[in-house]
């Protein structure tokens, strides 16, 4: 199963893509299934505190295979509206059944009716239309971190830290937001196609797109499903997928054609294709990278969209010494605990962890102490995460300023597109509940000469 493989420690992503590739489907039957697969994981504490009210909690725990055949069941009731509660009910079942529980599956069978039943009744007792949460016979914990942690199955300590930073009912507002499926944007590669051009031939191939009125070559796809090579464009290098919180820190680093930009974490180079786009393919552009696998992406991305500028550096970025001085702009869009994407990314709030933060806050000190020392004088160097954690974005560069005294912390110029997601304290945040794009912090740094 699916579900097994990304409990015993597989990526979902790539533990359902090897799936897919595995049994013939079809298109609705591949939609179904990889909203049963991914909603089940993210919302696996939700589903987990029904399993521990409704049942006896010792057998499940023995039986971990059925907690995760009981996950599908509870998903498609609480979750998806246009299954039948008698589908989703007898196809869990049956699922018991095939997995080596048939002498459970009268077990399984009451549960996912006792859930039912008790929902039922409490909808019939409210004279209103509620949501679908609150009709649920789920017991809430009333204290704020549980009862978001248990109600939109997050672990705690990500509530604590969104708490602290947005208080409760912006908090809810982002745990109701991340658990939402995540849109595709696209950047139209402006070398090779209009916008226009664009947006005409996805309408003629009747896929549907729709502006983001402060990114001038940016398309949101609306609905979509199925390969994204097979849209028009893809081969022919017209666009490249990129989230548009991800294409505004490339407007904050604002490279010039003719300079020098160094990406320090470039893979797998939607920043770094963006960068070289935006200097019209005039300049040299250092792509650095330790891992070859997302180095290959980042050189598919470079041949599709025909740039020249954009040249390889493989290894620790820490390590180095030979840009020293070199540079005009430098990029570290740093390692980070994504935070910002958890939408994009279902198992993301499991794998991470307080210690990770940690580590991760390390290597982001690390490498933002050498990117420095790579700009030339008043050159200028921008940080740019996805996270959310203030460990990670404001006291990274509050630590930075005040051991680096020759540099300073620059707001976005007034007119570029970043400029509306300037906070009073001089740097950028994307918040995705309020901007409804991943979640970004970003700062701009230049050095005094």
């Amino acid at each position: 199963m699916t579900l097994q493989a990304i409990q015993h420690g597989a990526f979902a992503d790539v533990a359902l893509d090897k799936t897919l590739q595995q049994v013939a489907l079809t298109a609705p039957d591949k939609r179904l299934f990889t909203e049963l697969v991914y909603g089940t994981v993210r919302r696996q504490r939700t589903l987990d505190a029904l399993i521990d009210q409704l049942g006896k909690k010792k057998s499940y725990q023995q039986h971990p295979n059925l907690r995760l055949i009981l996950h599908l069941g509870l998903y498609q009731l609480r979750y998806l509206s246009q299954i039948p509660v008698s589908a989703a009910v007898n196809t869990t079942v049956d699922l018991a059944k095939r997995n080596g529980f048939a002498n459970l599956s009268g077990v399984v069978n009451g549960l996912l009716r006792q859930y039912v039943r008790l929902r039922e009744e409490l909808a019939t007792k409210s004279s209103i239309a509620i949501a679908a949460h609150s009709c649920d016979p789920l017991v809430l914990p009333v204290e704020p971190v549980d009862r978001l942690g248990v109600l939109y199955s997050y672990p705690n300590w990500m509530i604590e830290v969104w708490l602290k930073q947005f208080g409760e009912v912006e908090t809810e507002q982002l745990c109701q937001w991340m658990n939402k499926s995540p849109s595709i944007d696209l950047r139209v590669n402006q070398r090779l196609a209009s916008i226009d051009e664009v947006e005409s031939a996805f309408k003629q191939a009747q896929v549907q797109t729709t502006r983001i009125s402060f990114l001038p070559h940016a398309l949101r796809l609306e609905c979509h499903s199925g390969p994204i090579q097979d849209l028009p464009g893809f081969q022919l290098g017209w666009w490249v997928v990129q989230d548009g919180s991800a294409q505004l820190v490339t407007y904050l680093l604002e490279p010039q054609p003719g300079e020098v930009i160094i990406d320090a974490c470039a893979a797998p180079g939607g920043k770094t294709t963006h960068i070289a786009d935006f200097m019209h393919d005039q300049g040299l552009v250092w792509a650095c990278d330790k891992t070859p696998s997302r180095l290959r992406k980042l050189e598919q991305n470079r041949d599709r969209l025909q740039l020249q500028s954009i040249r390889i550096q493989t290894g620790d970025s820490r390590a180095f010494t030979h840009f020293q001085n070199r540079a005009d702009r430098v990029l570290l869009d740093a390692p980070c605990s994504g935070l910002g994407t958890l939408h994009r990314h279902a198992d993301a709030r499991w794998r991470q962890t307080p210690d990770r933060v940690v580590e991760l806050a390390q290597l982001q000190t690390e490498l933002l102490n050498q990117a420095a020392t790579w700009v030339k004088p008043n050159g200028v160097l921008v940080y740019a995460t996805c996270t959310l954690h203030p460990a990670e974005n404001e006291h990274q560069i509050d630590r930075f300023l005040s051991t680096h005294p020759n540099w300073k912390l620059m707001p976005p110029a007034p007119n570029s597109a970043a400029s509306q997601f300037a906070t009073s304290e001089g740097w950028c945040k994307v918040l995705p509940h309020q901007h409804q794009m991943d979640g970004f912090f970003m700062a701009r740094l230049e050095q005094r000469a």
